[in-house]
C-alpha cells in the first residue's frame, strides 16, 4: 500500500532563496505520515490501547528545489518490520514535472505510553503490517 498526499507550495514554505525550506519538508513528509496511518488503520485503535507510534529516526536526501505554487504528492508506504519498530519509505515528488524532489526513511518504535518504553509490536498490528510489505513487493 502506498498512500499519496498533496500539497501546494505556499509562501510561508519558502526561505530567503525562494524555495521550499528544508525544515518544511519534515511538516510534508510528517503530514504524509499521518494520512498514511489513518488509511491504514494503524493509528487511533494503537493509541486508544496506549500504544504511540514515535520517530526515532529520519534520514532525508533532498534532490531538487520546490518552488512557490509547486504542488508536491508525498508518497508513503512500510519498508521495513522489526520486532519493535517499523520503517517507512517516503518520497515527495513534483507532481507536474514527476521529479524527485526528497526521499526519506523514517523508523519508528512501538511504545507503551505506560512502561514508558518500546515494546514488541502486537500481532495484528504485525500481520497487517507483513502483508502491506508483502503487497507492495510483489509484481504488478
Amino acid at each position: 500500500m502506498i498512500n499519496k498526499v498533496q500539497i501546494k507550495v505556499r509562501g510561508y514554505h519558502l526561505d530567503i532563496f525562494q524555495h521550499v525550506n528544508n525544515a518544511r519538508y519534515l511538516e510534508f513528509l510528517e503530514e504524509g505520515r499521518w494520512a498514511f496511518f489513518e488509511d491504514f488503520g494503524v493509528g487511533t485503535d494503537m493509541m486508544a490501547q496506549g500504544i504511540a507510534w514515535v520517530v526515532v529516526n529520519i534520514n532525508i536526501n533532498f534532490k531538487k528545489e520546490a518552488n512557490f505554487g509547486d504542488v508536491l504528492e508525498v508518497q508513503t508506504a512500510f519498508s521495513k518490520l522489526g520486532n519493535r519498530s517499523i520503517s517507512m519509505q517516503q518520497n515527495i515528488v513534483n507532481s507536474k514535472t514527476q521529479a524527485l524532489v526528497a526521499e526519506a526513511q523514517v523508523t519508528y518504535v512501538c511504545f507503551s505510553q505506560a512502561q514508558k518504553e518500546a515494546v514488541a509490536l502486537p500481532e495484528e498490528y504485525r500481520l497487517k503490517i507483513e502483508e502491506a510489505i508483502i503487497g507492495l513487493n510483489e509484481p504488478a
